[in-house]
């Protein structure tokens, strides 16, 4: 029997040698930096890096001299965003004259005075004109079978109304939907705000009775409170080495904010969010500085990202999509780092394993997954959520515009998620590294590789972002 060689690095063996350039990048990923600089990111110095906050910015300086160290020239993407908070003073909602009781809240940046304005009905088929008149758009139910398809529908087609300009949007619930009360604080960008019609929200199924027939909508509403927000992405780029491939991009990204502090109470009051998703923020931190000492580099570029605003929805990755530092025609694929570091899953200890969402989208995972096979690693599709968490990450706000990519995952549900326990002692650093190595040697491959990935267009979960390539792409 032929005998076959074993390298020994770091503790972790590997059935095959790696070339010296692949050892070498996987060598420079420690345990111990990932525990450091978590350490500090997740304490509660920094308060639970809301969007926005002090806190936030401190880890965004953190982050950018990191890069540094990393010997890459780190850059902030720097946008504007504006903290609106309704004044429920006079609010006032009436259809065909009668004023409407159910709790309702609404998302509004200037003053709103709307008398008798048709309503019209948002429904599948052809979008009708909608100028001068208030669309009114169901929510579907999330939570019932097809819930992230149910929600992307829902959001094209919101989409589609503000492009028309109505005069306002009322939606109302037609299943489970959580709403939060009162005047809740929404953050929006400054161009954003201008465009967007005054929403409102009607949290009570029965609102579908009130125009079932033709319906005349009457609303005032004060003028919020309007604060300015300055937010950043934190970025650094790798240039390529290879003159043609170097012009094409990878995305290795994570978010770094969190849900911040509780308002008041006793006790600890800090969401610390050492793994959601400080454990990924470290990662991308730990990948630039392994990939930043090469020599030769990598043959494409990689664009090391860390996002603002995940937890307010997607605010950064979004953002970015509007708003990309290289043309997205030439980013190849995202690979987005999330809740790596706990192993304590709610479906069993997730120990040298990771997971992709929408695992069979694209062909990134099973390159992945044979690199996992290389080093121990199992990266293997969880048919129970992982096409429903695609969705739910900054992976989402890259696949829209036609990029194929993922967010990486090793505990989709673990005590603690976004709760006050969520704190550096408890992730497993030993593991995180070695899911560490195994994403720097498959971003690695993906970076040699001539052959850029693709969705896979036999899944009909992916004909939107395969739609959307094809535009980028004409």
């Amino acid at each position: 029997m032929k005998r076959v060689p074993v390298v020994f690095f770091l503790g972790i063996c590997s059935a095959a040698a790696l070339d010296p350039q692949a050892q070498g990048l996987i060598d420079r990923i420690s345990a111990l930096d990932l525990k450091g600089n978590l350490s500090f990111l997740a304490s509660d110095l920094l308060e639970g890096r809301d969007t926005p906050s002090h806190g936030q910015d401190v880890a965004g300086e953190f982050i950018a001299s990191q890069f540094r160290r990393a010997g890459l020239e780190p850059a902030f993407q720097n946008a504007e965003f504006e903290q609106i908070t309704p004044d429920p003073t006079g609010f006032s909602l009436k259809v065909n004259g009668q004023e409407v009781t159910l709790k309702t809240s609404i998302q509004n940046s200037s003053a709103v005075e709307i008398q008798d304005a048709p309503a019209v009905t948002i429904e599948s088929g052809k979008l009708p004109s909608l100028e001068g008149k208030v669309a009114i758009l169901a929510i579907p139910d999330f939570s019932a079978a097809g819930g992230p398809e149910n929600f992307q529908t829902y959001q094209r087609w919101l989409a589609a109304a503000v492009a028309q300009h109505p005069m306002a949007i009322v939606q109302y619930t037609e299943g489970t939907v959580r709403m939060r009360g009162g005047a809740r604080t929404q953050l929006v960008e400054v161009e954003t705000a201008k465009k967007t019609p005054p929403t409102l929200t009607i949290a009570d199924s029965a609102a579908a009775k009130l125009f079932e027939k033709k319906a005349k909508v009457s609303i005032h509403a004060a003028a919020p409170t309007v604060k300015p927000a300055h937010l950043r992405n934190v970025t650094a780029i790798l240039k390529g080495s290879d003159p043609e491939l170097s012009k094409t991009y990878i995305l290795v990204t994570a978010h770094y904010d969190h849900i911040g502090m509780k308002a008041d109470g006793d006790g600890d009051r800090i969401y610390n969010g050492a793994n959601d998703d400080g454990s990924g923020t470290v990662s991308v931190i730990e990948l630039a500085n392994a990939f930043g000492q090469m020599n030769p580099r990598p043959k494409r570029s990689i664009l090391f990202m860390t996002f603002f605003g995940e937890e307010k929805g997607l605010l950064g990755s979004r953002y970015y999509g509007a708003h990309p530092l290289v043309p997205l025609k030439d980013t190849i694929a995202q690979i987005n780092l999330e809740q790596v570091g706990r192993t304590d899953d709610s479906e069993g200890p997730q120990v040298g394993t990771a997971t992709f969402t929408g695992f069979t989208f694209s062909n990134i995972p099973a390159t992945f997954e044979a690199v996992g096979k290389e080093l121990g690693v199992k990266v293997y599709s969880n048919e129970k959520s992982g096409d429903s968490y695609f969705a739910r990450s900054d992976n989402q706000s890259l696949a829209d515009s036609g990029i194929p990519a993922h967010t990486l995952c090793v505990a989709f549900d673990y005590p603690d998620y976004h709760g006050l326990g969520d704190e550096w002692p408890k992730v497993d650093y030993e593991n995180m590294a070695k899911v560490d190595r195994m994403v720097a040697l498959g971003v690695l491959k993906l970076a040699n590789d001539a052959e850029a990935p693709r969705w896979n267009d036999a899944n009909s979960k992916t004909e939107k972002y395969v739609s959307a390539w094809k535009a980028l792409h004409k």
